[in-house]
């Protein structure tokens, strides 16, 4: 019987904390299988997605700058990655077939059912800084939980009003990110401010109602200066890591057999 294999595809991929995350699912579970992280450079990444299921690969999460171009290379679509654009997570069948999917909508809810268990997307609107990959994520995660209704701010205000038209919700201009906050629930940061090495994201929380959700997908600090400010006003605040974790679940269950589960250990072992 063949030892399934696994990996996630970048460039670079070093700084990824995906092996240890499913390296210490493995162990845990106590599983038959590999997880190594492979550095594909763009040019190659077509001759090595056709490659790796004759190489024993059962699948492979994909990160940046890939995530577009495997979509693109897939056999098969999933719903949600059609919609987000992006494909995080790849399954190959028998036949070599590559299927697509994007687990990060599902891990960004399923990071806040878990740490923000008080929370529910009926509570209000909610405001969306950035206009990325991940804000499309997370666009996609909070429709389809039923939040009513969603505000999209970027630096850039043409990719922020692009975005919006695709998804049906609002575009507000950079400099009036803080005029909606006494009308919102939950409050997104999909940028990369805040992030160590990256300037603060610059955002007065003061009109923000104190019952209100804050979240960052950042998690490098996990105490970024917005959700600083939004535990000193008293919100419930969701640090980025959780989202990591959870979306690598459904990938997981799929390639080893077995659903993981995301505990305070499995924090530990990633954060060490």
């Amino acid at each position: 019987m063949k030892i399934p294999l696994a990996g996630v595809i970048g460039c670079p991929v070093g700084h990824s904390r995906s092996p240890v995350l499913h390296g210490t699912w493995l162990r845990q579970l106590g599983l038959a299988g590999h997880y190594v992280p492979l550095h594909i450079e763009t040019d190659d990444l077509a001759d090595v997605l056709r490659a790796m299921p004759r190489m024993g690969f059962v699948g492979a999460n994909v990160t940046v700058p890939h995530k577009e171009a495997a979509l693109a290379l897939a056999d098969d679509v999933s719903e949600t990655a059609l919609r987000i654009g992006a494909a995080n997570t790849l399954s190959f069948g028998p036949d070599g077939r590559i299927h697509a999917d994007n687990t990060d909508a599902y891990g960004f809810i399923a990071n806040l059912h878990q740490n923000a268990p008080a929370w529910q997307p009926s509570h209000g609107p909610a405001l969306v800084l950035g206009a990325g990959g991940a804000a499309r994520a997370v666009i996609v995660a909070l429709q389809d939980a039923g939040v009513p209704e969603i505000y999209l701010t970027n630096r850039t205000a043409a990719r922020a009003q692009g975005l919006a038209t695709e998804f049906g919700v609002t575009a507000l201009p950079w400099e009036d990110r803080a005029h909606v906050l006494r009308d919102v629930a939950c409050v997104v940061n999909t940028t990369s401010l805040g992030m160590g090495g990256q300037p603060p994201l610059d955002i007065d929380l003061s009109a923000l109602p104190a019952s209100a959700l804050v979240t960052d997908i950042v998690y490098t600090p996990l105490e970024t200066p917005l959700l600083a400010q939004a535990q000193a006003k008293g919100c419930t605040v969701v640090d980025g890591l959780g989202m990591l974790l959870h979306q690598a679940v459904p990938g997981f269950e799929r390639w080893f057999g077995t659903r993981p589960q995301v505990t305070d250990a499995l924090r530990m072992a990633v954060l060490a």
